[in-house]
């Protein structure tokens, strides 16, 4: 799985910005417009944390666990129907905004949990975590779907008979190519370089092979409730995400040039940088080397 330095170096160094531009409890995952693009990005992210939370039954008094919860969107939204909800993350700069916005959010681990650290749950999510749990290592080692499996027989644990969990993540899709020719080397138009800057947005981090892997790997502890895909919802999502990063906001161009000399003297910095210029998630969606699934499951 990707370090708590690996997640570090991609959330905790755009903490600020990301703040400045998308609020302090911006969404930085995949909203749901459902094919109504005339939607704000606002009004898309809402509608995705209502799909989420009515997916999982979650009501006044609802105990949720928020895996990976990034500023604590999603934990804002169900705070507010009156759930109690917790939320985990492995960057320190979104725990400590989350607090500071009055969440519950531990640094930590989420696979590691056990009904011994916080009890069980009626709910959990994993809104892009699941993004981050395989390493290239790991999949280099043939473990992926042992790394999936595990987790699915730790969150058994922590789920009733009948408690459901809700994963939204990206994924390789059907034109993504070997490991062995993804390179920062390659043409910049190449779905190789795209994959690159990937790789180096989000160090330590494979995705899983389709929904189908992760489905797999959750049998037979979980059956699937429902399964759709995001990949066009996404590819909205990034170009509005842009359009925020990009507006003019004093504090927020002051770090940038803050950023400065990061940008001179650290080369995986400036790989980080290059994402900026273009965005590679965008580009394999568009492409098709990777898709985005939005799943829920139920303990059975």
């Amino acid at each position: 799985m990707a370090s708590q330095q690996d997640l570090d170096f991609t959330y905790t160094t755009i903490d600020k910005v990301f703040r400045l531009s998308l609020g302090q409890t911006g969404d930085y995952s995949g909203a749901m417009y459902n094919g109504d693009f005339s939607l704000t990005l606002e009004q898309a992210q809402e509608q995705k944390h209502k799909f989420i939370a009515d997916s999982l039954g979650v009501t006044a008094g609802s105990k949720v666990l928020d895996m990976g919860c990034g500023w604590g969107p999603f934990l804002t939204y169900i705070k507010k129907r009156g759930a109690d909800c917790r939320g985990v993350t492995l960057s320190s700069g979104q725990a400590e905004a989350c607090r500071a916005n009055g969440l519950t959010v531990d640094v930590r681990d989420c696979r590691t949990i056990t009904p011994a650290d916080y009890g069980t749950f009626d709910a959990v999510t994993c809104i892009g975590g699941m993004e981050h749990f395989c390493s290239i290592e790991q999949y280099r080692a043939g473990q992926q779907d042992q790394v999936y499996a595990d987790f699915f027989k730790k969150l058994y644990e922590l789920l009733p008979l009948g408690g459901r969990f809700y994963v939204q993540t990206m994924v390789f899709a059907k034109n993504m190519i070997p490991l062995d020719e993804i390179s920062l080397h390659a043409p910049k138009d190449s779905d190789s370089y795209a994959l690159a800057l990937m790789i180096a947005q989000f160090p330590g981090s494979w995705l899983p092979y389709g929904s189908e892997q992760i489905i797999r790997n959750a049998q037979p502890l979980f059956k699937l409730v429902s399964q759709s895909s995001g990949r066009l919802d996404y590819i909205e999502t990034i170009g509005q995400w842009r359009k925020r990063f990009r507006a003019f906001n004093l504090k927020k161009y002051l770090l940038y040039v803050s950023l400065l000399p990061k940008l001179l003297t650290n080369k995986p910095f400036q790989d980080l940088i290059a994402v900026f210029r273009v965005s590679p998630n965008r580009v394999c969606f568009q492409r098709e080397t990777m898709e985005h699934y939005r799943l829920v499951f139920e303990k059975v």
